[in-house]
């Protein structure tokens, strides 16, 4: 069976283009995959195509739009949802009409489709006195305990992303005036982020008493499950 010119371009989209040249994580490449996952269940059980017959002439606005109504329709996906499955697909297609000019016009109309505006949501926010309450829950006395507040106070100061503090290294903090944070986030980007004071010397006491007295250190991990140096 020859390949189809969708199934092609898709394969070297996802097996190439995505984490090749763009370069993204595997988190992201599996978004991008579980929302052609998706799209092709569609096809297939609601459109009854083919897929090993889908070419690029099958895919149109219009099929793209019933896709989007299945996701809130059928599947019960919020708006969100749907606009990230929405803005894999437009990624697909903005790389399709650079791969695959003949196809100009039906990539155009597709990057046309609008993401769906979702109601603001509503900011919550940490009263001071439940912030005590969480900060005083880690056994200072202990080494886990130390750890544990020095983690929290470092997630409070920042707003770091969960991930985005546990791929912190230890070459990744600047204690000398001024005190900084260097955190990746989607995309491997790179941020500097400024600490407060109670911050810094959490931080501080917390290096000297985990990785003082050890060498070759800057590529460690930043906070060890044990919370000692071992």
């Amino acid at each position: 069976m020859t390949p189809t010119d969708f199934a092609k371009a898709l394969s070297h989209y996802l097996g190439v283009y995505l984490p090749g040249q763009r370069n993204l994580s595997t988190n992201t490449l599996k978004s991008y995959r579980d929302a052609f996952k998706l799209f092709l269940r569609y096809c297939k059980q609601d459109c009854h195509l083919a897929i090993e017959k889908l070419s690029l002439r099958h895919i149109d606005k219009l099929l793209i739009l019933g896709f989007l109504q299945w996701l809130e329709k059928d599947r019960h996906n919020g708006v969100s949802t749907r606009n990230q499955r929405l803005a894999c697909l437009h990624g697909f297609y903005q790389y399709l009409q650079l791969e695959e000019p003949a196809e100009l016009l039906a990539c155009q109309e597709i990057l046309s489709i609008p993401m769906k505006k979702a109601p603001a949501p509503t900011i919550n926010y940490l009263t001071p006195e439940a912030l005590t309450l969480i900060l005083a829950q880690p056994d200072a006395s202990k080494a886990h305990g130390r750890r544990d507040l020095t983690l929290l106070c470092v997630l409070y100061d920042t707003g770091a992303r969960v991930q985005e503090v546990a791929d912190l290294c230890v070459e990744d903090v600047r204690l000398d005036p001024p005190p900084l944070l260097t955190l990746t986030g989607k995309g491997r980007k790179k941020r500097l982020v400024p600490l407060m004071s109670n911050t810094h010397a959490l931080l501080k006491q917390y290096m000297d008493e985990v990785f003082s007295g050890h060498e070759n250190t800057p590529g460690h991990p930043l906070f060890l499950i044990d919370g000692t140096g071992k």
